[in-house]
This record gives C-alpha cells, sequence and structure tokens, in this order.
C-alpha cells in the first residue's frame, strides 16, 4: 500500500518527530510503500498564489509532485501538535496548495461551487497523530475540539476519505520517558491496526 506520511513541526527533537520515525518504521516493517514530507526540513512554501487557485492552473513541480503524490495515495497519515486550536501554518499552506480541486474534489456539472464536493482522494484511511499540552477534558469542554471538526468534516470528509482517526498525546510537556514510550508503542499498534501487514509478493 502507497501511504503518505505528512511531519509539521519545526523542532527536530519534538515528540512529533519521534511519533513520525516510529509510524515510517512500522509502515516499512510492513511492506507499505512510504511518501515521507518533513514540511519544515523541506522549507515547504505555504503561500497559496492567486493563479494557482483554478483548477487548472499552472503549478510549481513541488506542489504537482505533492500532488500527484497525495492521488496516488492509499492511506494518509499527517502529524503535527496543537497550536491554538490549529495545525501548525506551514501544514495550513500544504492544505491550500495539495488538496485542491481536480485532485482531492471536484463539484459536479452544474455546481459553480455552492454545493458539496465530491471527494477524488483514492485513500480510504486517513489517521491524524495530535500532540498537544492541554488535557483532553479541558480541550473538550472549552474549545470543542476544531481539530477533529477541521480534518474529519472540512478536510478530507469532503475528499472521500471513509476511515478516520485521530489521537492526541497530551499533556506532553509535564510527559515522562516511560509515559511517551508507551505513546510511541501506541502509534506503532494503530499505524498496524488501521494499515495492516500487506502480504508477501506471490512465489511463481
Amino acid at each position: 500500500m502507497n501511504v503518505l506520511v505528512i511531519l509539521a513541526h519545526p523542532n527536530t527533537g519534538s515528540f512529533n518527530h519521534a511519533i513520525a520515525d516510529a509510524t515510517v518504521a512500522s509502515l516499512q516493517v510492513h511492506r507499505h510503500t512510504v511518501m515521507f514530507h518533513d514540511l519544515y526540513r523541506e522549507n515547504f512554501n505555504p503561500l497559496l498564489r492567486a493563479d494557482e487557485i483554478p483548477k487548472h492552473a499552472q503549478l510549481d513541480r513541488i506542489i504537482r509532485d505533492h500532488c500527484n503524490e497525495i492521488a496516488r495515495a492509499q492511506g494518509i497519515i499527517i502529524v503535527h501538535p496543537n497550536w491554538w486550536g490549529q495545525p501548525p501554518a506551514i501544514l495550513k499552506g500544504w492544505v491550500d496548495r495539495v488538496i485542491r480541486p481536480g485532485v482531492a474534489y471536484e463539484f459536479l456539472d452544474g455546481d459553480s461551487g455552492e454545493g458539496v464536493p465530491c471527494g477524488l482522494l483514492n485513500a480510504r484511511t486517513v489517521v491524524i497523530f495530535n500532540t498537544s499540552n492541554t488535557p483532553p477534558e479541558r480541550e473538550q469542554a472549552v474549545f470543542g475540539d476544531p481539530l477533529e471538526t477541521l480534518w474529519r468534516n472540512c478536510v478530507f470528509g469532503l475528499c472521500g476519505v471513509t476511515t478516520f482517526y485521530r489521537r492526541t498525546f497530551s499533556v506532553v510537556v509535564t510527559s515522562t520517558e516511560q509515559q511517551r514510550k508507551e505513546w510511541l508503542d501506541e502509534v506503532r499498534a494503530i499505524s498496524t491496526t488501521y494499515f495492516p501487514v500487506e502480504p508477501p509478493p506471490a512465489s511463481r
């Protein structure tokens, strides 16, 4: 299975990086083909230009490559921190530039853009790993967990994804080394559950 993994955190020593490393390693052990992007390390440009908005716009090579990868991905995993109830700006820019018409969704004939789009993504499973320094009870009671709504309903629910799972690890800032080890074990287990072992190639 082709699985696209997107990481968005500027600190290479962050727990987000540990999550991404564990995820990629688990996928590779289970014989999946991993397409991995560390957006900060790659210095991804999040700024969407006006001439890039139309469906048939001429895209930069890097954006074309990202679009081609997400189009052929059979699964998607995104790793990022909860910053002000939102993903980092670099990841929001990735969504703006890559989750685009003709790639991730389209409007049906006669719909000028006011209706509900038809999802085009080949991927049917998306997993989101988040980190937070807000206790989950407060996140839900006070803020309403905006990241759940964003990823499940506003992005991937409109792009044809049928299986969605999101896990937030918190509170990271006060977590112990043992707690983080257990969380990484959970990351590996979740990756295996949603992206099980690929069967070996048939012998001839």
